[in-house]
């Protein structure tokens, strides 16, 4: 007779997270089946493969899958390196996945997950009831299976967020969407290239990615006349703007937001501050026009790129009793953990599968998608998440509560919601942000702008970032 516990666990999602909690889940003896939707594993990290990590490659592999791994005869990259996503993908994440082997299902895009025979209604007999997990396959068949436990490592790559501040899409964003991307656009591919030379394009946004997607542009402007980035912030320009710097004990993300800011100073960018986008419209050529909630009209564009950050889709999770805060849609336990409302990424704490429970006990989200609206999430997170997680489903409560994770400290963990606080703008305290009054900021080279201080990025301020 088959119980519970001779069931699989199943891990949705190949990416590193997912494929991290198989590897945890293997050196236990527990059997894991990971359904990814894409056609490969790692599909949402290739999609962004030309993007560099801001992590080394010491930072972004798991010790359990090492392990797995080593039989192979996999050799684990120069740990100081930086990897692109297409590294990440192809020297670290599909080796892992070919490692696992048929424990990873490919095509297979989950479509719901249930207690068998109880909706989210049912209280009689519920945590008896094992999971029932079911997805959709590649060729449009419907399958299900079985679960003791299930591990949401989905991410939120599928979901991103809109150019609209009130988090709805702007007024005409859907009709404009053959000029809208929200990804940052890969400029050596010929044919993306061509979509931006020469043009005007607005990037909305204040994090890493736009970071990265204004010094992309910056370089393209080099070499194509005519190429100009419109950086939408919601914000005020402050010393902190554009991140750690130098401060940041992440280098290459302190780098990020140097390179922005050179784009800025040396005229590839201008800077447009407190700007809410409430509508896009047309202008007679087609471009877009953006209109921001105070009655401004922005100079028409030709192309957008909302890099606004993501939030996780939780519609095939809606029979599950799930605990979530109103705001983060995080787990209630660990929203305030990590509330950029409140925090930094350096005064993050350590957490594990307590802070990851709900009501239904034996369903866990973890990577990207623990985190819900809240940014800066980093590989290392997700790793010692999974290894608490799993030891707990192995009954190993010791190990599961001896979380230990030590992040780095930066300037670039903020979140839109402290900075959209007109009282928050005004702040005066130390390592504060101080909004000027909207307006189009052009500056040129040789201009002056702060580059973020130690106390400007620490943890112990928690209040300026991107």
């Amino acid at each position: 007779m088959t119980t519970t516990a001779d069931l699989p666990v199943v891990v949705i999602g190949a990416g590193p997270a997912g494929l991290a909690a198989a590897a945890h889940l293997v050196e236990r003896g527990i059997e894991p089946l990971v359904l990814e939707a894409g056609p490969a594993a790692a599909s949402a990290v290739r999609d962004w493969s030309h993007v560099r990590l801001f992590s080394t490659w010491g930072e972004v592999t798991d010790p359990a899958a090492e392990k797995l791994l080593a039989p192979t005869g996999w050799t684990k990259p120069d740990a100081a390196a930086y990897p692109s996503g297409g590294d990440w993908a192809e020297q670290y994440l599909q080796p892992l996945a070919d490692a696992l082997g048929e424990r990873v299902r490919l095509g297979a895009t989950v479509t719901g997950v249930s207690r068998t025979g109880r909706d989210r209604v049912v209280d009689a007999d519920r945590e008896a009831q094992p999971f029932v997990v079911h997805f959709a396959t590649a060729d449009g068949g419907e399958e299900r299976v079985f679960a003791r436990a299930v591990i949401d490592a989905s991410g939120t790559w599928t979901t991103p967020s809109p150019a609209g501040a009130g988090g709805l899409p702007a007024l005409g964003e859907k009709t404009a969407s053959e000029r809208i991307t929200y990804r940052v656009p890969d400029l050596e591919d010929p044919a993306v290239r061509a979509r931006y030379a020469g043009k005007r394009t607005a990037v909305i946004g204040s994090g890493a990615s736009a970071f990265t997607a204004l010094a992309t542009l910056a370089d393209l402007a080099k070499d194509e006349p005519g190429t100009h980035a419109l950086w939408i912030l919601r914000r005020g320009i402050s010393g902190s703007t554009f991140g750690g710097g130098t401060a940041d004990q992440l280098p290459a993300r302190g780098a990020l937001g140097l390179a922005a800011k050179a784009a800025v100073d040396n005229g590839h960018a201008d800077a447009v501050t407190g700007f809410r986008t409430e509508a896009i419209e047309r202008d007679t050529d087609g471009r877009l026009i953006l209109v921001g909630e105070d009655g401004r009209r922005l100079d028409p564009v030709d192309e957008v790129i909302v890099l606004t950050g993501f939030r996780p889709d939780l519609s095939f999770l809606s029979e599950i009793r799930l605990g979530l805060d109103e705001r983060l849609q995080a787990p209630t336990e660990l929203a305030p953990l990590i509330d950029p409302n409140q925090h930094s990424c350096g005064t993050v704490y350590p957490h594990g599968h307590r802070e990851l429970s709900h009501p239904d006990s034996g369903i866990y989200l973890v990577g990207m998608k623990s985190y819900g609206r809240a940014p800066t999430f980093l590989a290392m997170t997700g790793y010692e998440q999974v290894r608490s997680v799993t030891a707990a489903i192995a009954g190993d409560i010791e190990s599961a509560d001896r979380v230990e994770l030590a992040l780095p400290e930066t300037g670039v963990c903020g979140g839109a919601g402290l900075f959209d606080d007109p009282a928050a703008d005004q702040a005066d305290g130390e390592g504060c942000c101080t909004a000027p009054a909207p307006a189009l900021v052009q500056i040129g080279v040789g201009a002056s702008l702060p580059v973020a201080t130690t106390e400007e990025s620490s943890s112990s301020g928690g209040c300026c970032g991107a």
